[in-house]
């Protein structure tokens, strides 16, 4: 069997990681957390708060928009939030896979689709996340910033 070469450990990010509920409930038409999600959009607009986030957000994006079939919607966040995050879009590796899986098991309770944020958040010491999801707030490498307290951070 091969072994894997470990790659170089990734530079540390100054930024906030925004989750994929932050530019999806800002878009969606009736949503409770649709105005405060779009103050955080605009506060990272005005550059207000320096921020991060991976590539699994866009495939996020994608996956829920194709499945409820208004790929309208789902293109149009998708592109705003890419032109929004200028080149902060962190890739998802092999080692975030790694890390992943390393991380399922500590969290067995965790949500699958969270982890890799999670992995790329470790791998990058990215400490802090913008997120509507509480159960953010159970794992001890990050931080969750509910988006009604993120003026509290820029």
């Amino acid at each position: 069997m091969a072994q894997r070469k470990k790659s170089k450990v990734s530079m540390k990010i100054d930024r906030v990681f925004i989750d994929t509920n932050i530019p999806m409930y800002a878009a969606v038409k009736n949503h409770p957390l649709k105005r405060t999600c779009i103050n955080v959009l605009h506060a990272v607009a005005e550059g207000k708060i320096r921020v991060c986030t991976d590539s699994e957000v866009f495939q996020e994006i994608l996956h829920r928009f194709l499945f409820v079939n208004d790929t309208t919607t789902g293109f149009r966040i998708f592109d705003n939030f890419n032109a929004l995050m200028k080149g902060w879009v962190l890739p998802i590796t092999v080692d975030d896979a790694h890390k992943s899986r390393q991380l399922a098991e500590k969290y067995p309770w965790a949500v699958a689709r969270d982890l890799p944020h999670l992995a790329v958040m470790i791998n990058h010491d990215v400490k802090d996340i913008i997120s509507t999801d509480a159960h953010f707030e159970k794992f001890q490498e990050v931080r969750r910033i509910p988006p009604e307290k993120h003026k509290d951070f820029m």
